[in-house]
C-alpha cells in the first residue's frame, strides 16, 4: 500500500490539481479509511444480575482486532463495535435499543447479552430486518423460530442442562426434588422443560417455590416441606441471596443437595455483597457439595481454529487484557471464549456473502433496515456456519441455538446425599496385611521348591535318588510351585486392577491351582498306585506287572494332566469366568442417620459356576479318596524300586485331608474375602510345605550325613546306564531261581511228612502183630519156627545201612532209624541218594 502511495503521489503532482493531491496524500496516510466500515450494536451488561460484559468486552475486541488484520477475511470492510452496558435489565436495554437503533451510523448487526435483554431485542429486531446474535442468552423460549426468526447465539439453551440433571436423578435413584427459581421468563421457561422431562422419568416435584427479589419465604418453605434435593434457578447476584437464607435456615450438608446452574463466576459465593448479611465463611459453609451443570465453554483440545489461536492461548491474551483482575471475580470469564466465537461467526457469516450479494447486484455498505435481501443472505450463511472456535465446535441447530457439550462439577469434591438417605456403594477389599503375609509364605515355599528341584536334578544319578523316580519327582516340585503362584492372583481384586482386567486374574487363578494340582499330586498317586498294583496282586499278576516301565509312569501324569486340561478348556468355551458383584445388607454408620452403606464384594463366577465346581470337586475327590486308600494299601510294603513311597503316602494323606476340609469351607466362607481367601491360601501353602519336606527333606539329609552321592556318583559315572540295567538283570534272575528252589523244598518237606505218617502207621501195626504173636505163644507149646523162603525180605531197602542186631531179632526193632531229622534229612540236607526212597 505505502508503494502504491508513493507511485500515484509521483505520477499525480505534475498533472493533477492541488485537491487531488491532498486527497491521494490523506488517503495514503489513513489506510484504513480505504475500508468501508460496518457496524455491529452489542449491549454488554457491565453490572445486574449478570455482569457478563466484564470479560465478554475485552474478548469481543479481541476478536474484532484479528478480523480487521486479516486480509482473507472481509478485505474491503472493517468492522466496529457501539457498545452499551444493559446492566442485565430489559428496562435498561429498551432505552438503549432506541438509541442503536434511531441513531446513526445503521447497525448490521445486533449483539445483546442476557437472556431477558435479547428476548426484548429479538423479538423487535425481526421489524428492522436485523440479525440478533447472543453470546451469553440461556434462555429455553429464545428457540421459538416463529417468535424470534433471525435470532442465533453461541451460549447453548439452559434445556440443554435438563436431561443431564435428569440422568444424575435417575443414577442416584431419586423420585422427588424440589425447585426455587427466580421470576423471569428465562428460568420461567427452562423449569417448565425440566417438569416435562421429569414426568416423563417419573420423577415427581414436590415443592416448587419462586421468588421475585426477596428469596426468604422461599427458603423457609423448602424447609418446611423437608426437600432435599433442590434445584435452584436464578442469576448469580440473587444466588447470594438465596444461600445466605440458606445458611440461616440449616438447608445445608449432608442431607442436601443443591443443583445450580455453572455460569457463575468460580469465587461467586465470596465476593462482597451489600444485599446480604452473611460472612464469607458462612457462605462458603452453605454452599459446600453444591453440584452445577455447565456448558463446556472452553474447548479442551489443542487446535487452532478460525482465529489461528489455541484455546490457552486466547487465555493468555484475554489475560493480559483484563489487566491482571482476578478471572475468579470477573463477570462473564466463563463466556468470554463464547463472545469471541460470537464475532468469528458474524465475520465469517458477512464474509461468505459478499459473493452472493455481489451476483445479485448487493453490496453490505448497502444495508439498511427495510433491506430485506440482505438480511436473508446473512441469515442463511449464519445458518451454515460451521468452524473450529476457542469454544470448540461453532455449529447452530434449526432454532438458532448452539449445540455443546455439559459438564458436571461439585464443589470441594462432596458425595450428595440421597432423597431421604444417601446409599453410598463400598466395595470390600481384601486385607492388605494378610494378602503380604500369605505371600511372604507362598514366596518362601516357592524358593524351598526351586531347591528341591535344583538338588533332584544334581543328584539324579545317585542310586538312591534314582530308586525315587527322580523325574516324578521333578513333577512334584514344579506342580507344587504353580499351587503357590495360584496364591497371588488369588489375593489380587478389584483395589489392584481394572474391572476390565479382573477376568484375566480369574482365569489365572483357576489355571494355576488345576493344573499345579494336577501335576503335584498326579506324580504321587502314580507313584503309590504302581506300588499297590505290584505288590499286592496275586503272584501270576505280580510277575507280569512288577517290570513296569518308567515311561508308563510318565503316561499316567500325562493322562490326569490331559484331562485336567480338556476340562478347563470345556468350561472356558462354554461358560467363560467373568466378574460378578454380590452385595451385602446395608450398613448405617454412626452419627448420620441419612447415610447408608451399600457393601459390595467382586466375586470370579460364571452362569453354571455350581455345575463346575461339582464336576471338578466330584473327580479330584475321587482320586483325592482312591490316593489314601492306595497309601494305606502299601503302607506296610518295602521295596527298592521306589524307596520313598511312604513318603508319597504320608504326603497325600496331608493333602487328601486339607483339600478335603478346604473346599467346603471356602464355599462357605465366600462372602468373607479375608476368611476365605486366608483359609485356601493357607491350605496351598501348607500342603505344599508338608509335601516338599515329607519328599525332599529325607533325601538330602541321607545324602549329605553319609556322602552316599560321592561313592555313587562316581561308579555310576564309571560302569555307566549299563551296569545298572545288568545288575537288575541279575537280582530278577536270582529271584526267580530262589523261588523255584522254595517250591521243590515245600513239596519235599511235604513228602517227608507224609513218609512220617506212613512208617508211624507200620510200627504201630507191627507193634500189634507182635503183642499177639507173644500171646499166641504162651498158648501154644511148640515153639514157633521162623523159615525165610526169602532172604531179600530181610534185607534193607537201597541206600539204608543193614541191621546190626541178631537174625533172630525184630526185623523192624530200629525201625526208627530209618529217619533222623536231625542228621540224615531236613530242610536244608537233602542228600540225592535219600531222594529215592521219598520218590518211591
Amino acid at each position: 500500500m505505502a508503494r502504491l502511495c508513493q507511485i500515484l503521489l509521483l505520477r499525480s503532482v505534475p498533472r493533477c490539481s492541488l485537491t487531488l493531491t491532498l486527497t491521494l496524500i490523506l488517503f495514503c496516510s489513513c489506510p484504513a479509511l480505504g475500508k468501508k466500515k460496518l457496524y455491529i450494536g452489542a449491549l454488554f451488561p457491565m453490572s445486574g444480575g449478570w455482569p457478563g460484559g466484564q470479560a465478554c468486552l475485552p474478548s469481543a475486541q479481541m476478536a474484532l482486532d484479528l478480523v480487521n488484520k486479516r486480509t482473507d477475511i472481509l478485505p474491503d470492510y472493517e468492522l466496529e463495535l457501539i457498545h452499551y452496558d444493559s446492566m442485565c435489565d430489559p428496562g435498561e436495554a429498551t432505552k438503549l435499543l432506541y438509541d442503536l437503533l434511531y441513531t446513526e451510523p445503521i447497525k448490521i448487526v445486533l449483539m445483546p447479552g442476557c437472556s431477558s435483554v435479547s428476548t426484548l431485542v429479538a423479538e423487535a429486531a425481526r421489524m428492522w430486518n436485523l440479525i440478533v446474535l447472543s453470546y451469553g442468552s440461556s434462555s429455553p423460549a429464545l428457540s421459538n423460530r416463529q417468535r424470534f426468526p433471525t435470532f442465533f447465539r453461541t451460549h447453548p439453551s439452559a434445556t440443554l442442562h435438563n436431561p443431564t440433571r435428569v440422568q444424575l436423578f435417575q443414577k442416584w435413584k431419586w423420585t422427588k426434588i424440589a425447585t426455587i427459581q427466580q421470576t423471569t421468563e428465562v428460568f420461567t421457561s427452562t423449569l417448565d422443560d425440566l417438569e416435562e422431562r421429569v414426568r416423563e422419568a417419573g420423577i415427581e416435584i414436590s415443592v416448587r417455590q419462586s421468588f421475585l427479589t426477596d428469596p426468604a419465604v422461599a427458603v423457609k418453605n423448602l424447609k418446611r416441606q423437608d426437600a432435599r434435593i433442590i434445584v435452584g434457578l436464578f442469576y448469580e447476584t440473587e444466588a447470594r441471596k438465596v444461600f445466605c437464607e440458606v445458611y440461616k435456615e440449616k438447608l445445608y450438608g449432608k442431607k442436601y443437595v443443591w443443583f445450580l446452574i455453572g455460569w457463575y463466576a468460580d469465587n461467586w459465593f465470596k465476593i462482597k455483597d451489600a444485599s446480604i448479611n452473611c460472612t464469607v465463611e458462612q457462605m462458603t459453609e452453605a454452599v459446600e457439595g453444591h453440584v452445577t451443570t455447565e456448558i463446556v465453554m472452553l474447548n479442551p483440545e489443542t487446535v487452532r481454529g478460525a482465529s489461528k489461536l489455541t484455546s490457552q492461548e486466547f487465555l493468555a491474551q484475554l489475560m493480559s487484557k483484563l489487566g491482571g483482575k482476578n478471572p475468579e471475580e470477573t463477570g462473564g470469564f466463563q463466556e468470554a471464549p463464547l463472545a469471541y466465537d460470537a464475532v468469528w461467526a458474524l465475520a465469517l457469516a458477512l464474509n461468505k456473502t459478499v459473493g452472493p450479494l455481489k451476483a445479485k447486484g448487493h453490496r453490505l455498505e448497502d444495508f439498511n433496515y427495510n433491506n430485506r435481501d440482505i438480511t436473508v443472505e446473512i441469515y442463511r450463511a449464519m445458518n451454515t456456519s460451521s468452524f473450529e472456535g476457542v469454544s470448540g465446535h461453532v455449529v447452530f441447530d434449526a432454532q438458532g441455538s448452539r449445540m455443546a457439550w455439559t459438564l458436571i462439577e461439585q464443589l470441594q469434591g462432596s458425595g450428595p446425599p440421597a432423597d431421604q438417605t444417601v446409599v453410598i456403594e463400598e466395595f470390600r477389599y481384601l486385607s492388605q496385611k494378610l494378602f503380604v503375609s500369605v505371600s511372604v509364605f507362598a514366596g518362601l515355599g516357592i524358593l524351598l521348591g526351586i531347591v528341591c528341584l535344583t538338588f533332584n536334578i544334581y543328584n539324579r544319578n545317585v542310586r538312591y535318588i534314582q530308586n525315587s523316580q527322580p523325574y516324578l519327582n521333578n513333577m512334584t516340585a514344579v506342580g507344587c510351585m504353580m499351587a503357590l503362584a495360584a496364591v497371588f492372583p488369588l489375593g489380587i481384586d478389584g483395589l489392584h486392577v481394572h474391572r476390565r482386567q479382573f477376568p484375566v486374574v480369574c482365569q489365572f487363578r483357576l489355571w494355576l491351582l488345576g493344573l499345579g494340582f494336577s501335576i503335584a499330586y498326579g506324580s504321587m498317586f502314580t507313584k503309590i498306585w504302581w506300588v499297590h498294583a505290584v505288590f499286592t496282586k496275586k503272584d501270576e499278576k505280580k510277575d507280569k506287572r512288577k517290570h513296569l516301565e518308567p515311561w508308563k509312569l510318565y503316561a499316567t501324569v500325562g493322562v490326569l494332566l490331559c484331562i485336567d486340561i480338556l476340562s478347563l478348556i470345556i468350561w472356558q468355551i462354554l461358560d467363560p469366568l467373568h466378574i460378578t458383584v454380590e452385595k451385602f445388607t446395608r450398613e448405617a454408620p454412626k452419627g448420620d442417620l441419612d447415610v447408608l452403606i451399600q457393601p459390595l464384594l467382586e466375586h470370579c463366577s460364571s452362569e453354571k459356576m455350581t455345575t463346575w465346581l461339582g464336576v471338578v470337586y466330584g473327580y479330584k475327590g475321587l482320586l483325592l479318596l482312591l490316593g489314601i486308600f492306595l497309601a494305606y494299601e502299601t503302607k506296610s510294603i518295602s521295596t527298592e524300586k521306589i524307596n520313598d513311597h511312604r513318603a508319597v503316602g504320608m504326603a497325600i494323606y496331608n493333602v487328601a485331608v486339607l483339600c478335603m476340609i478346604t473346599a467346603p469351607v471356602t464355599m462357605i466362607l465366600s462372602s468373607q474375602q479375608d476368611a476365605s481367601f486366608a483359609f485356601a491360601s493357607l491350605a496351598i501353602v501348607f500342603s505344599v510345605y508338608i509335601t516338599l519336606v515329607v519328599l525332599f527333606v529325607p533325601k538330602m539329609r541321607r545324602l549329605i550325613t553319609r556322602g552316599e552321592w560321592q561313592s555313587d556318583a562316581q561308579e555310576t559315572m564309571k560302569t555307566g546306564s549299563s551296569t545298572n540295567n545288568n545288575d537288575e538283570e541279575k537280582s530278577r534272575q536270582l529271584e526267580r531261581e530262589n523261588k523255584e528252589l522254595q517250591k521243590i523244598i515245600q513239596e519235599k518237606e511235604e513228602r517227608v511228612s507224609e513218609l512220617r505218617n506212613q512208617l508211624s502207621e507200620r510200627q504201630a501195626l507191627r507193634s500189634r502183630r507182635r503183642a499177639s504173636t507173644i500171646t499166641n505163644q504162651n498158648n501154644s507149646s511148640p515153639a514157633l519156627t521162623i523159615t525165610h523162603s526169602d532172604p531179600r525180605s530181610l534185607a534193607p531197602p537201597p541206600g539204608y545201612p543193614a541191621p546190626t542186631t541178631d537174625l533172630h531179632s525184630h526185623p523192624f526193632a530200629n525201625s526208627s532209624s530209618l529217619y533222623q531229622p536231625d542228621s540224615n534229612i531236613s530242610r536244608n540236607n537233602c542228600h540225592p541218594s535219600r531222594l529215592q526212597l521219598l520218590y518211591k
